[in-house]
C-alpha cells in the first residue's frame, strides 16, 4: 500500500474531488509517523493529528501497484508531469525508494524527484544512482534560533548536507522554507541568498497550524508579509537582486533596492506568487482552504490577481 493525496487520487480516477485547480504532480508518502518532531507537522512523532494529514492536505491508502499504473497512464497523457515521492517515517528509506522507484519506471519516465531523511553522504548518492531526477532535504526553518524552536536534530548538520548535497550532486537538490515560524524576513531573505548561491532550489510556503501539533495555535503570516518574501525568493532565485541590496527596518524587509518602476516590471506576470520549487509542482491548497486566503497560487494568476499581489508587495513597503 502507498499513500497519495486527494488531489492525486482525484486525477487518477480513485477519487472524487470538488476543486478548481488539479496537482500537475503526483504527490505519493511512504511511511506512518515520523521519527522527527516538527512542532509544525502533523506527522510528527508526537503529534496528536489524524494521522492521514501533510499539512493541511489529506492522504488515502491504496494498492502501490494501482497508483503507478495510474501514474504512468496519467503523464502519457499529460494530466501529471512529475511525481514526488515522501518518505516519512525515516526508517529505510533507500529500499523503499528503490521499490516506488522502479515501478513508476515500469510505466513511464516521468521525472521523479523523492523528500527524505538521508542518514550520510553514501545515503545520498545510492539514492541519487535509483532513477530520481531532484532529491528534496528538509530544512523548513530560515536560520538556527528557529531550527532549535521548532525541530528535532542539528541545524549545523542539516544546513551542511544541504551544502554538501549541492556540491555533489549540482542542480538537483531541492528544500522547503516555511514563512512563519518566527524567523524576521532578514533571515529569510539570508537563508534565499544562501542556498541560490548553493544552487539549491526552493520551495516557499506559508505556515499553517494543525490541529494536534505542538504549533497548532501560532497564526499563519499575515499576507502581507509572505508576499514580500515571494517577491523576495523570486528576485533572488533569477538573480534580479541579491540579499545584499535590500533594506530591513528591525527585521523586515523596506526595500528590494529596486525603483518601483523596475519591480512592477520584474514581478508583472505574477510568476513570483505561483507555488514555487520543483519544476511542475503546483501542490493545489497546500497551505490554504479554498476559498480562503490564497498564498500559493496552483496556476497562472489572474490580471486582477496579479494586481493585488503586486500593490501588496509595494504598499507593504511603504
Amino acid at each position: 500500500m502507498i499513500k497519495l493525496s486527494a488531489g492525486t487520487a482525484h486525477v487518477l480516477g480513485l477519487k472524487k474531488l470538488a476543486t478548481d485547480a488539479l496537482p500537475t504532480t503526483a504527490y505519493l508518502m511512504k511511511g506512518e509517523k515520523c521519527t522527527h518532531d516538527c512542532g509544525f507537522c502533523p506527522q510528527a512523532r508526537n503529534a496528536s493529528s489524524r494521522a492521514d494529514l501533510l499539512s493541511r492536505v489529506t492522504w488515502g491508502e491504496a494498492e502501490e501497484e494501482e497508483i503507478v499504473r495510474g501514474v504512468g497512464t496519467a503523464f502519457s497523457t499529460g494530466q501529471l508531469k512529475r511525481a514526488c515521492l515522501q518518505v516519512v517515517d525515516g526508517c529505510q528509506v533507500l529500499e523503499q525508494v528503490k521499490d516506488t522507484v522502479s515501478k513508476l519506471k515500469r510505466y513511464s519516465d516521468i521525472p521523479i524527484c523523492v523528500s527524505a531523511k538521508v542518514k550520510s553522504t553514501a545515503e545520498l548518492l545510492a539514492l541519487a544512482e535509483t532513477g530520481v531526477q531532484r532529491i528534496g532535504l528538509a530544512l523548513d526553518a530560515a536560520c538556527a534560533r528557529v531550527f532549535t524552536a521548532t525541530k528535532t536534530g542539528s541545524w549545523e548538520q542539516a544546513l551542511g548536507q544541504i551544502q554538501e548535497a549541492a556540491r555533489l550532486l549540482p542542480g538537483r537538490i531541492s528544500t522547503h522554507l516555511i514563512v512563519g515560524l518566527g524567523e524576521t524576513e532578514e533571515e529569510m531573505v539570508a537563508m534565499l541568498q544562501m542556498l541560490r548561491d548553493w544552487h539549491v532550489t526552493v520551495g516557499l510556503f506559508a505556515f499553517t497550524p494543525v490541529p494536534g501539533t505542538r504549533m497548532a495555535e501560532v497564526r499563519p503570516p499575515a499576507l502581507g508579509h509572505y508576499r514580500r518574501m515571494q517577491a523576495a525568493r523570486y528576485l533572488i532565485s533569477n538573480s534580479l537582486i541579491k540579499a545584499a541590496d535590500c533594506s530591513f527596518d528591525s527585521g523586515r524587509l523596506c526595500s528590494f533596492g529596486l525603483p518601483v518602476d523596475k519591480l512592477r516590471e520584474y514581478l508583472k506576470d505574477g510568476k513570483a506568487f505561483e507555488t514555487s520549487g520543483c519544476p511542475d509542482c503546483n501542490r493545489p491548497y497546500y497551505n490554504e482552504k479554498p476559498g480562503g486566503t490564497m498564498y500559493n497560487y496552483p496556476r497562472p494568476l489572474q490580471p486582477e490577481e496579479i494586481q493585488a499581489a503586486l500593490e501588496l508587495v509595494i504598499e507593504s513597503l511603504k
